[in-house]
């Protein structure tokens, strides 16, 4: 009788694992193919880029197609030296310093004051936090006409500066960092610093910065495409042509569309040359944000 029971009792553990395992396979397939779906789902709208950025004006009237076609070559030379665009490259160059600044700055003295905001304990620290968050929401078109006021009392149109310096303060980049620090930064390790006579930018940098690295690539990331991308500011301040960045520039030659007098073949290609930057960008940084979280899962 023992016996039989613990047959029953084994065959029952034995039906249950082998329901538990298909159940873990069945759900782990499901898994796979939403997944993949929605990355074909992702990459489509970039393949469908590439393959329209081969394509003639005539041919990419005439409709939609999945197959590249032989003018990869003719739309590059043409936006390359398209001379209403004063010069493609110099545009891509443009972009990039200007994007380039602007992530670093950014990312470093955005860091720096919610490293300061969540150290530091001292009086009206949470009204400092508050007015902060409450600028983030006023939007940047709000205060476009006395920004343009400004930078021509200044002196600074066609300049650089109006789209770098402003930012230093980024709202949104301190709310994600202040964040990431609350969870992840231990202040004891800014209190043993100061007891070993590390100065506080010596801490910042050397100390706390490696910690912040996963968060900080993040930002760098956002900022810079946020910045490779934004039309806004530089068509308010840059008006010669070798000054111009490439939304700029891209907006032309998508503008000359509506005439009829655009080449879509143009249109795509400078698309597509527009996100390489941001790929490689992406790229290189990525390994820092995935280097983070695994030295953070080994710490753990």
């Amino acid at each position: 009788m023992a016996n039989a029971a613990i047959n029953r009792k084994n065959g029952q553990m034995d039906y249950f694992d082998k329901s538990n395992t298909t159940s873990l396979v069945v759900s782990r397939i499901v898994s796979y193919i939403f997944l993949a779906f929605v990355t074909v789902l992702s990459l489509f709208s970039f393949y469908l880029l590439i393959i329209n950025a081969t394509r003639s004006n005539a041919q990419l009237q005439a409709g939609f197609t999945l197959l590249p076609k032989e003018h990869f070559i003719d739309n590059l030379v043409t936006a390359w030296n398209d001379t209403s665009l004063f010069f493609l490259p110099q545009g891509m160059l443009n972009s990039f310093i200007v994007a380039a600044l602007t992530c670093i700055l950014t990312t470093y003295f955005s860091a720096m004051t919610a490293y300061g905001v969540c150290v530091y304990d001292f009086k009206g620290r949470n009204v400092v936090h508050k007015f902060i968050i409450l600028v983030m929401m006023i939007p940047t078109q709000v205060s476009a006409l006395g920004f343009v006021q400004l930078v021509n009392g200044l002196n600074l149109t066609n300049t650089y500066w109006p789209l770098v310096i402003p930012a230093i303060a980024a709202p949104a980049t301190y709310f994600y960092m202040k964040q990431y620090i609350d969870s992840t930064l231990p202040l004891e390790i800014v209190e043993a610093a100061r007891v070993d006579g590390s100065n506080e930018f010596r801490t910042y940098n050397f100390i706390c910065m490696p910690i912040l690295k996963p968060a900080i690539a993040v930002q760098m990331i956002f900022a810079f495409v946020a910045s490779w991308n934004n039309f806004f500011t530089p068509a308010l301040v840059l008006d010669k042509k070798d000054m111009w960045t490439l939304p700029i520039m891209l907006s032309i030659v998508r503008s000359r569309i509506n005439s009829q007098a655009g080449d879509m073949g143009e249109v795509y290609m400078i698309i597509l040359l527009s996100i390489v930057p941001v790929v490689i960008v992406y790229l290189f940084l990525s390994k820092f944000i995935i280097g983070g979280v695994t030295l953070g899962s080994v710490k753990g």
